[in-house]
């Protein structure tokens, strides 16, 4: 019997059957604004359908041009259109999948001067100002909508996915916060639910009875000013009564200063709001976020919480997710991590998303793991995530790779990084590539430190042998009271109640976090709630409510040379939640710092021309790495090809996303 069996049961929608109880959430990868991309774009969800998706949900497109997210970005608006769309969606179903596309109207969150909203009220996060639409526009975006619809079903949609949360167009409508309107679309909760309701009955009209139709609908807004939650249920049943076939769960706006995917959000830490809603429906419902693994989604699905489960980043991360958990391989399975830097922060930046885990996602046409013609025998040096990449894919490939890591266990500075409260899920990655050494027949050489004269029986070494913690010139950095953070972090030496720690990049953070928790709120939802100020959408409109963070146990001062804002250079999506974290936990963030001396008195520094003393009991050092890599020239002197990958080539600020795209890459050229 399968471990999954509601996960891996089909669903019967009446009209057409889902192959599974697993919806691909929508994410949207930069390659559905140019038709030029569409053969990229449909090789990335073919690859998805034949891993075994029930449903597909493409990135959003937008109904008309105010509804772009930004200018010339992705929509569907002409029978054109449609045809270049139909090579996306027959691949999906000769590989036997299902696929619908996304209809996303951005409002006020629209890149650009041509932005409609409800009312005119500028968002937090976009210098435009949008325009509020007239009762005969927003009979317009109606139309708008069902046309885009009508349009997908000619291209060969299986359905659509309404747009109606994350702070999108029809979520400004929904919220008093955005919608000041006293005419028929605002001013009371039932007027504010009429454009929502009109788009999926004009779609309904549209479209044809046997089309499905996701209404993705915001239950949690996380604003002030969100909705009721009797307005969340009332919306729920009158979008059932247009004529919805599912409810997929939307979590927060974009505004909002509470996280809802980042690998510190607990996994399945929304479950409960879906389960909350489905007994007021008779459609299924679909529960989403930070669901990464088929026991948490099992789980949530047999707890009744939902007859869905969305995963979007999980996808990116590994294609053959399904495959997988159908075929008893979990422990193959490539876990998203949550960490948004090769998807979301690339989304931001306007860059193709990726994945950190997976770089071969959204770029499945141009790096291909083909097998190779010439089996070499190649020495990979040093196990954490450059070399691990770079050791399983030539494995892959065909080639007969010996791995050899100084330390007793794999995963270099991951091994760390799992041990920052919030980021105990970096410990997926070093268990899929401890399972990957195994399946693609790695020879694993652990506690095993090796000299050029060991390697010279190979056709080609990798030096994967990473960084060493910098130590700075600074008088009293021998002192006894000062530790690097490698001997806080990963060997656990005693901390004082009151530590300075010197150097504010991504370790330094992440050290902070460290010092300031007692225990592991992603572990703990209750604690993370509390500490973020979510709460029951019955107590509190939105279910925002004040946050109640628990005290650091010691005093921390987080320093750093320059003048810029502490974090600055963190990711996009993630950086504000590490700066949030870190102001809850009043650790003291001082700038344009020059260091002095370290003495039995403690930390001596002078900011902005004045003296001071921090009274310290304990100096954290993370203060950058320095790449290690000995072994080059004397490599290179036998004779040997070196290729050097990851911290070992470049040790500026750690960057795991570079490593293992930098090892996946090399091994796809030998």
């Amino acid at each position: 019997m399968s471990p999954y069996p509601n996960l891996l049961s089909p669903l019967d929608l009446g009209f057409t059957t889902l192959r599974n109880r697993v919806l691909m959430g929508s994410m949207h990868t930069g390659l559905e604004d140019k038709a030029a991309h569409f053969p990229e774009l449909a090789e990335y969800y073919a690859e998805r359908a034949r891993g075994g998706v029930g449903l597909i949900v493409t990135g959003g497109f937008a109904p008309n041009k105010t509804g772009w997210l930004l200018p010339l970005a992705s929509k569907l608006t002409t029978s054109a259109e449609a045809r270049q769309h139909r090579q996306l969606t027959a691949p999906v179903h000769e590989a036997g999948g299902k696929i619908a596309l996304q209809v996303l109207h951005a409002g006020r969150y629209a890149y650009h001067p041509l932005s409609v909203s409800a009312s005119s009220i500028k968002a937090p996060i976009n210098p435009f100002r949008p325009r509020a639409l007239t009762n005969h526009g927003v009979k317009q975006q109606i139309n708008a909508f069902a046309n885009c619809a009508a349009l997908a079903r000619e291209a060969g949609y299986d359905g659509v996915e309404i747009m109606g949360s994350e702070g999108y167009l029809i979520n400004q409508f929904l919220a008093e916060r955005t919608n000041k309107r006293t005419d028929a679309w605002g001013g009371t909760p039932e007027k504010r639910r009429r454009f929502a309701v009109e788009i999926v009955k004009r779609i309904r009209e549209k479209a044809g009875d046997d089309f499905i139709i996701i209404y993705r609908l915001s239950m949690l807004d996380l604003v002030p000013g969100g909705q009721r939650w009797e307005d969340v249920v009332a919306l729920a049943q009158e979008v059932e009564s247009a004529g919805a076939t599912i409810i997929n769960t939307g979590i927060g706006w974009h505004e909002a200063r509470v996280p809802t995917i980042v690998t510190s959000v607990p996994r399945a830490a929304f479950t409960w709001v879906t389960g909350k809603l489905k007994p007021h429906v008779g459609i299924p419902v679909v529960t989403s976020n930070r669901i990464n693994m088929p026991q948490v989604a099992e789980e949530a699905l047999s707890n009744g919480d939902a007859d869905l489960v969305s995963m979007a980043r999980p996808f990116l991360a590994d294609p053959e997710w399904i495959r997988k958990a159908e075929t008893g391989r979990e422990d193959e399975i490539n876990t998203c991590i949550a960490c948004n830097q090769a998807c979301l922060d690339h989304a931001f930046k306007r860059k193709l998303v990726s994945c950190m885990v997976n770089p071969r996602a959204g770029h499945e046409t141009t790096l291909t793991l083909a097998p190779t013609r010439r089996s070499k025998h190649v020495a990979v040096v040093g196990a954490g995530p450059a070399g691990l990449s770079t050791a399983t894919a030539l494995a892959e490939r065909g080639h007969s790779v010996e791995l050899f890591e100084a330390d007793d266990e794999i995963g270099g500075q991951f091994g760390i990084a799992r041990k920052i409260p919030g980021k105990e899920e970096f410990a997926e990655t070093i268990r899929y590539y401890r399972r990957r050494v195994a399946v693609t027949g790695v020879k694993l050489h652990l506690g095993t430190r090796v000299t050029a004269g060991d390697l010279t029986g190979f056709d080609e070494v990798v030096l994967a042998t990473g960084v060493a913690p910098r130590v700075p010139s600074l008088p009293g950095i021998d002192h006894p009271k000062v530790l690097s953070y490698v001997d806080v972090v990963r060997h656990g030496k005693p901390v004082g109640e009151r530590v300075a720690v010197i150097g504010a990049g991504g370790i330094g953070v992440d050290v902070s976090e460290f010092l300031t928790h007692t225990g592991s709120p992603a572990l703990d939802l209750d604690a993370w709630m509390a500490e973020w100020g979510v709460t029951d959408p019955e107590q509190a409109a939105g279910g925002l409510t004040e946050r109640r963070p628990e005290p650091s146990p010691r005093q921390v001062f987080l320093l750093q040379r320059k003048k810029s804002g502490i974090g600055s250079g963190l990711g996009k999506t993630s950086g504000w939640v590490h700066r949030a974290a870190l102001k809850a936990k009043r650790v003291e963030q001082i700038t344009g710092v020059t260091y002095e001396r370290i003495d039995d008195d403690g930390l001596h520094i002078t900011v902005d021309g004045k003296p001071r003393l921090l009274e310290v009991d304990t100096v954290v050092v993370c203060a950058g790495q320095e790449p290690v890599r000995d072994l080059a020239d004397a490599l290179r002197a036998a004779g040997l090809p070196v290729h050097l990958i990851g911290g070992a080539d470049v040790a500026a600020e750690l960057d795991a996303k570079r490593a293992i795209d930098q090892g996946t890459r090399l091994a796809a050229t030998l």
